[in-house]
């Protein structure tokens, strides 16, 4: 499958607020070319404490003047997509992260856009359900396929806390590989037998 795994860590869940603090990302079609940066917020986001519990940060470690600024980690990162053969951007929930991306670039008046074809997991296991005639799981009358719930579908533990950007990318690749293909895909997940229906 040819798609860049992304998962990012914000201070809250408003791009227009707060900001991306860690890029993780992995290359499905090459896996060992990942990428992975921690950075301060831009000047002025909000740090929400709930955001800050999940990917345990401190407002300290953020305000680090020796810590890398999104201005370095975002145009990093798309010189790592750049030279990669094949640039859809992937991950779970997407649309959370490519919104950040989105407006991170804004910010800095950078020409590069994250594209609007995207791969999203939450979509491809909810087709998987009814694909095998199951009513995907609902709370409050809406899909409950959280990354955690996805994980457990596909035969992963959840995801550890606090959440790391490039531990969470690499899930969701090998979550990606379990569904579209019945077969694991790294090796530090082969310890995690997969499902039979999701065997071909």
């Amino acid at each position: 499958m040819h798609m860049l795994i992304v998962d990012l860590e914000t201070t809250g869940v408003d791009p227009a607020k707060h900001s991306i603090i860690s890029i993780g990302a992995i290359d499905f079609l090459h896996p060992e070319r990942t990428f992975y940066e921690e950075c301060r917020p831009w000047n002025g986001a909000l740090l929400d404490s709930n955001a800050l519990a999940v990917n345990g940060f401190t407002p300290e470690q953020l305000n680090d003047e020796n810590r890398k600024t999104l201005y370095e980690a975002i145009t990093s990162f798309i010189k790592w997509v750049e030279e990669s053969e094949v640039q859809t951007l992937g991950g779970h929930n997407f649309g959370f992260d490519w919104a950040f991306l989105k407006q991170t670039s804004d910010i800095y008046n950078l020409s590069w856009k994250p594209h609007r074809r995207i791969v999203d997991l939450h979509s491809v296991c909810y087709t998987h359900h009814l694909k095998r005639g199951i009513v995907p799981p609902l709370k409050d009358k809406r899909t409950d396929l959280s990354f955690n719930n996805v994980l457990k579908y596909v035969g992963l533990p959840e995801e550890p806390m606090p959440h790391n950007a490039l531990t969470g990318a690499k899930s969701a690749a090998e979550a990606f590989s379990r569904i579209l293909y019945g077969k694991s895909f790294l090796d530090e997940f082969k310890q995690y037998p997969v499902p039979e229906y999701l065997k071909i």
